[in-house]
């Protein structure tokens, strides 16, 4: 032990079991940073090496809290990311278990858009690849609530009538969005913090111990099931669009509104008994 109560050698940092530490209480090596088991960290506590952030398991961050690589932003499980809470790699955006996303919450990749399960979307909450519009299940559409492709037209300097069930209506598209809304947040992409998660999704899910829980992707009609049950007060706003067709509603959203679902009241909230049951599943496996 020497003057400055250290058991490892070339310390000039004090309580040092490692070597060659100016910094304090390293169990590593080569440690400008204090407490750290890791090896050639500036930053502090970590248990991985060359990390000049702080608490990371993982190696070459400069962000704080990651047990993945190269990370600058923090609480990355993935690699690269400037990003936050990201199991993902190279994204700027948080929240992300897909690759490449300067958005948010997307489990596809390459998307700038937020919510996105499918690739390469500018707009947001689509299953689809290649979107500019919103909660499109189909690809390359510039419009909404798309389970078709390449909808909206090409070279166009006028404003052409809106078609709308698979039948044109004497409104033009501007004058439709003037007066109708189609939006609608579905859900595509969760975050499901750890005190929510399932037994078995802990035992499959990698990474949620460093980002606190997982981003969990449904599938397109799933989220707008949910979506619909959640928000009862919305309802009325699609059942009045024009042309309305309860068969394609149907085949596109998965919802049947001529066969409603039982409603459940709890503290003076209605529930649907299948939203009940998801959530006794989660309870009962925590």
């Amino acid at each position: 032990m020497d003057k400055n109560n250290n058991s490892g050698y070339n310390n000039s940092g004090d309580y040092n079991s490692g070597y060659r530490n100016s910094g304090h209480y390293n169990s590593g090596h080569n440690n400008s940073g204090h407490r750290n088991s890791g090896h050639y960290n500036s930053g502090y506590y970590n248990s991985g090496d060359r990390n000049s952030g702080h608490y990371n398991s993982g190696q070459n961050n400069s962000g704080h809290n990651n047990s993945g690589y190269y990370n600058s932003g923090n609480w990355n499980s993935g690699d690269r990311n400037s990003g936050q809470n990201n199991s993902g790699d190279n994204n700027s955006g948080d929240n992300n278990s897909g690759d490449r996303n300067s958005g948010h919450y997307n489990s596809g990749y390459n998307n700038s858009g937020d919510n996105n399960s499918g690739d390469r979307n500018s707009g947001h909450y689509n299953s689809g690849h290649y979107n500019s519009g919103d909660n499109n299940s189909g690809d390359k559409n510039s419009g909404h609530c798309n389970s078709g492709h390449n909808n909206s037209g090409a070279f166009n300097t006028d404003c052409p009538k809106m078609r709308i069930f698979n039948k044109e209506i004497d409104m033009t598209v501007k004058e439709f969005y003037k007066k109708y809304s189609l939006y609608a947040n579905i859900p595509l992409n969760r975050w499901i913090s750890k005190n929510k998660m399932t037994k078995e999704e802990k035992e499959t899910v990698n990474g949620w111990e460093t980002t606190g829980g997982y981003l969990k992707t449904l599938k397109y009609k799933e989220a707008w099931q949910i979506w619909w049950e959640e928000n009862p007060s919305e309802h009325e706003r699609f059942l009045t669009l024009p042309n309305f067709d309860s068969g394609i509603f149907k085949e596109i959203t998965g919802i049947d509104v001529e066969k409603p679902e039982t409603m459940i009241l709890v503290n003076g909230k209605k529930y649907s008994a299948s939203t009940i049951q998801e959530a006794l599943k989660r309870y009962v496996n925590d």
